[in-house]
């Protein structure tokens, strides 16, 4: 199966000269998210996960069905306001501005194996911060995990000292 025809792309969408690549088609569709699930599985192969973490809000899509599969709890990271216990919190860059993330404090246990999730790697501020919370929080980052990747912005970069891996590449 060709999960690229399930990824449409928009123009202009959030801002002017971004395209988006909307996997919505692909949610849409049960053997095509079926089989996305699997794949991303086996980008993981065999290793221990405690925690799958997902950033909001694509990658709450993914992220609870790995956790799932994976016997492992899922952990949210969400934009500002949006965690009512304490939490910690870390700025980054957009390819089109910037934004804040949280998560709980109580969320990681220091030493965890965690599994880093995401719809799309683009310039990799999003995820570089993502794993700054986690290992604030002491966990142990085996892997980022991403369904697209935005080679063109080269956000793997960001993330060089961790494991990356992805589905799709555009």
């Amino acid at each position: 199966m060709n999960l690229k025809n399930y990824v449409r792309d928009i123009n202009d969408f959030p801002v002017k000269g971004i395209v988006f690549r909307d996997i919505t088609p692909l949610l849409k569709n049960a053997a095509a998210l079926q089989e996305t699930t699997e794949r991303l599985l086996a980008l993981i192969a065999d290793r221990q996960i405690d925690k799958v973490v997902g950033m909001e809000s694509r990658g709450f899509f993914f992220a609870p069905l790995l956790a799932v599969r994976l016997n492992a709890g899922f952990v949210p990271i969400r934009k500002p306001q949006k965690l009512p216990a304490e939490k910690i919190r870390q700025t980054y860059d957009l390819e089109y501005g910037t934004d804040s993330l949280e998560i709980h404090q109580d969320s990681i246990l220091r030493g965890e194996k965690i599994l880093v999730h995401d719809d799309v790697l683009a310039t990799g501020g999003t995820a570089s911060a993502t794993c700054e919370l986690i290992e604030r929080l002491g966990g142990e980052i085996v892997q980022c995990n991403f369904l697209i990747e935005l080679d063109v912005l080269r956000g793997r970069e960001k993330l060089n000292k961790y494991e990356v891996a992805s589905l799709l590449h555009y």
